[in-house]
């Protein structure tokens, strides 16, 4: 057995999502890392697990169970409460099983994620047993999002995929002239995709067919995060752009004034915050009507964890292999652990505990012991 010890749990009803759970990458459908419960001021780390190989992906928290992918090609289910293993899934088919650095999603009870090997699966999130698998022509890292009945998804073979979420038959697929790394935001009655062919695309969901492209001048690994009207999104080219959606134009570009490095990791989004980390070593905080720097905070290595904004403070992990709360009024730092291992996975904020994973494999619960 991988990890810790196997433990029976009771076959219940479906997992639907509640109030406090985070279901996907960036905790909602339109990605923009904003937790709905507040974190303790004080985090205080509650257990720890193992797995066999690197943790890349975030974790899904749904009724009690947290779900996290590792590079060793297991899907976890962990107790949310003592990280014991309720039960794991095996990408591959053979004993070379497929790497797993996508986040998986969880809707309906079914856990959707998809692998190294271009395979995407869904999974009943009680049980661990597979109920369909749709094979890409490319590596998956993009994570799943939901409309209706539809599960749609990127690959490295250049395609977005739609399918349908019940039977994993395939809905149609749209060809972009590259990668698509990041995870597809939903805006309204379409699917809003960034991708390493330099275009932010805007395409229907009932039909596949694409309604705005904007180029967005560099190649994008980096989701996009969407407020109203407003997709937000770091660049290899070193900026982070504000685009109009509804306009299909670029309403404002921000550039740091001296430090020029791309940005890979996903911004966090409110009403009155942009906040994105960069291979810069720097937290940028914007303001989403114009992009006006609001601060910065310097750390000592790069930021590819994408920020994670719960209540006052916002948490993300260096490649140094620290986790890092910022209060995200001033841009202070207010909390800080080592973990000995890069992180390049974000954070996960469920039920007053946050969930993350570090290069050596280790995945961390904080929360308050009680």
């Amino acid at each position: 057995m991988i990890g810790v010890v196997l433990i029976l749990f009771p076959q219940g009803m479906k997992l639907n999502a509640a109030a406090g759970d985070w279901t996907s990458f960036r905790g909602n459908r339109q990605l923009t890392g904003v937790a709905t419960t507040e974190l303790p001021q004080t985090l205080e780390l509650l257990w720890t697990f193992q797995a066999k190989d690197m943790i890349q992906g975030t974790a899904a928290v749904v009724k009690g169970t947290v779900y996290v992918g590792a590079l060793d090609g297991y899907l976890y289910a962990l107790d949310a409460q003592n990280g014991e293993l309720k039960w794991n899934y095996r990408a591959g088919d053979s004993d070379f099983s497929a790497a797993i650095k996508a986040s998986p999603s969880i809707h309906d009870g079914i856990v959707y994620v998809g692998d190294g090997d271009g395979g995407f699966h869904a999974i009943e999130a009680n049980t661990g047993k597979r109920k369909w698998k749709f094979e890409s022509a490319g590596e998956i890292l993009s994570s799943a999002n939901f409309f209706g009945d539809k599960v749609l998804f990127g690959s490295y073979d250049g395609f977005l995929y739609c399918l349908n979420r019940v039977d994993g038959e395939l809905v149609w697929k749209f060809e972009t002239e590259g990668y698509v790394h990041g995870t597809p935001a939903i805006f309204g009655n379409s699917v809003v995709i960034t991708g390493c062919d330099s275009y932010l695309r805007v395409i229907n969901i009932s039909d596949g067919t694409e309604t705005q492209r904007v180029n967005l001048g560099a190649y994008v690994g980096a989701s996009p995060a969407i407020l109203r009207r407003r997709a937000y999104v770091g660049t290899y080219g070193t900026e982070v752009l504000g685009v109009d959606l509804e306009k299909g134009k670029i309403a404002w570009r921000y550039q740091h004034r001296q430090r020029r490095f791309p940005f890979f990791a996903s911004a966090a989004v409110t009403d009155t915050l942009v906040i994105i980390g960069g291979r810069d070593k720097m937290v940028h905080a914007l303001s989403p009507d114009a992009g006006e720097l609001k601060w910065i905070y310097t750390t000592k290595s790069r930021i590819e964890s994408s920020p994670v904004i719960a209540g006052n403070s916002v948490y993300f992990g260096t490649t140094r292999g620290l986790l890092i709360a910022l209060d995200i009024s001033t841009g202070e730092s207010v909390w800080e652990f080592a973990t000995g291992s890069a992180i390049t996975a974000s954070p996960s904020v469920a039920d007053g505990r946050l969930y993350i994973g570090t290069e050596s494999g280790s995945f961390y619960c904080f929360g308050e012991n009680k």
